[in-house]
């Protein structure tokens, strides 16, 4: 009898306990914390129609909870002992068509703390018990609403601070990133089904699978997702915030610059040096691309234990950026400026420098033009400023735009913005490549199905079509509760 392929099928093992919980009715304020003008409490699961039914009253009579239509919205009250807790909108959904795929309901209340906090309590007494962090989410994967990359888009959606960001997640979320690896696992499983055909009939010798045809679409998987991996810079640095390092001696300016670049007094500004000590970091926004700037202790040769630990971390700091801005006090000797090139043009050797040749405001015409062909061999870009009186600050948010070299999105790109998923593509990449070098080597189906199923493997673990509990808890567990 021929093998019976399972990878096309969602394999989610969750224990009994888990299971069980998931059959709960679940309540939380769905909304910020804090007072606002409305809050949302959200159910969900088998009783939340009911459980709402026995604590409000609509206005209008004729409405019962649990024989409104779907979508629907009733104006009424929450009730508690006789007393009127507070007026409230109430829509109803009904499964399958909700978020979380279960019956659902959501209680509009005006945004009083103490309001929310009743609520839940009311809800709790009636048979709730209160959602834990991402559950909803969660329940919307394991009924089969989203898969797990759109699930964990959500969060990227909620936490997205730029265009950038906001368009990747979404794309994500709407299954453009599934979409393709569904199609690469399509493919593939019709492959994998073929080859192990032919050890059911390996006496007979027969291929039912086309070697050349199975070459083919191997390399094609492996380029798409060479083309995966390769996007997760451009995905990291949209979501993360590009790294910037600001180095340079001390009382250089690079405080300065820092608060310049942020718009406040993020670090201490003193003529004393060795005032930074340790590397201090914000962000901003330039043209819906997030920068994350990180200040760091000013390069000397110091006595001081303290202020040696943090030029240490000033080195670490520049190895973690993609972008390098030296800033360079134009009324240091020359000398001393080309002395400490050799240090850092080594250390950034692959990292995008850009030189800020600052305080030129406080040099002759005569003698900023004679420092022209200072580091003149040093292969970075170059920019002459005024950190204090805000001098070609333009010219240098253009020269990180830049630097940066992020490519223009559309819709349709597909980008990899979630370490785990960058981690999965990576080992699906080893093992389509061994499916390469196997059918180089004529290995027998047995190995070649090896090496297949093993790629299915970690694309599966993308969607979730293959995942386990832990795994799903470390994913949800970092979702804010009520979503």
């Amino acid at each position: 009898m021929a093998r019976r392929l399972v990878l096309g099928l969602k394999n989610t093992n969750l224990s009994m306990s888990e299971q069980q919980l998931h059959q709960d009715t679940i309540c939380a304020v769905s909304t910020a914390p804090g007072i606002g003008g409305i809050a949302v409490v959200r159910i969900s699961g088998p009783n939340a129609i009911a459980i709402c039914d026995k604590i409000f009253v609509p206005f209008n009579k004729c409405v019962d909870l649990q024989t409104a239509k779907a979508y629907s919205a009733h104006y009424g009250q929450i009730i508690h002992k006789n007393e009127v807790l507070d007026e409230v909108v109430i829509t109803v959904f009904h499964a399958p068509h909700s978020f979380t795929g279960e019956d659902s309901v959501e209680i509009s209340c005006h945004g009083s703390i103490y309001i929310q906090r009743e609520i839940l309590q009311l809800l709790i007494r009636n048979g709730c018990r209160l959602a834990m962090p991402g559950e909803y989410t969660q329940r919307a994967f394991l009924n089969g609403k989203m898969d797990l990359s759109q699930a964990e888009a959500v969060a990227d959606v909620i936490s997205s601070q730029s265009a950038g960001q906001h368009r990747l997640a979404m794309s994500q979320m709407r299954g453009g990133f599934s979409d393709k690896l569904n199609s690469l696992r399509e493919r593939l499983l019709h492959f994998v089904s073929l080859v192990e055909l032919e050890l059911d009939f390996s006496e007979e010798d027969v291929e039912f699978a086309d070697r050349s045809e199975l070459r083919n679409l191997a390399s094609e998987i492996e380029k798409l997702i060479a083309h995966l991996e390769e996007s997760f810079r451009v995905g990291n640095a949209i979501k993360q915030g590009i790294p910037v390092a600001i180095i340079g001696e001390t009382n250089a300016g690079k405080s300065t610059l820092l608060n310049l670049l942020v718009g406040e007094e993020k670090a201490i500004v003193s003529d004393i040096h060795g005032t930074t000590r340790d590397a201090i970091e914000d962000t901003i926004n330039i043209n819906g691309i997030i920068f994350r700037f990180i200040d760091t202790a000013g390069i000397r040769d110091t006595k001081d234990t303290i202020e040696r630990l943090g030029i240490e971390k000033t080195f670490e700091k520049m190895h973690q950026a993609a972008i390098v801005l030296w800033v360079i006090d134009l009324t240091t000797p020359p000398s001393a400026i080309e002395e400490l090139a050799q240090k850092i043009v080594t250390e950034c050797a692959d990292k995008h420098l850009i030189l800020l040749f600052n305080k030129c405001d406080l040099l002759p015409a005569e003698e900023l033009s004679s420092r022209q062909s200072l580091l003149a061999d040093v292969k970075a870009d170059r920019l002459y400023i005024s950190a204090k009186h805000q001098l070609h600050t333009d010219e240098l948010k253009q020269l990180l735009l830049s630097a940066a070299a992020l490519p223009d999105l559309s819709d349709n790109d597909v980008i990899i913005t979630n370490a785990r998923h960058y981690e999965a593509l990576t080992h699906a990449h080893e093992a389509i490549l061994r499916v390469l070098d196997g059918l180089n080597q004529n290995l027998s189906g047995d190995l070649l199905s090896q090496d297949i199923r093993e790629c299915l493997h970690f694309l599966g673990e993308i969607t979730g079509e293959i995942t386990s509990e832990d795994v799903l808890s470390n994913i949800f567990k970092h979702f804010c509760i009520g979503k």
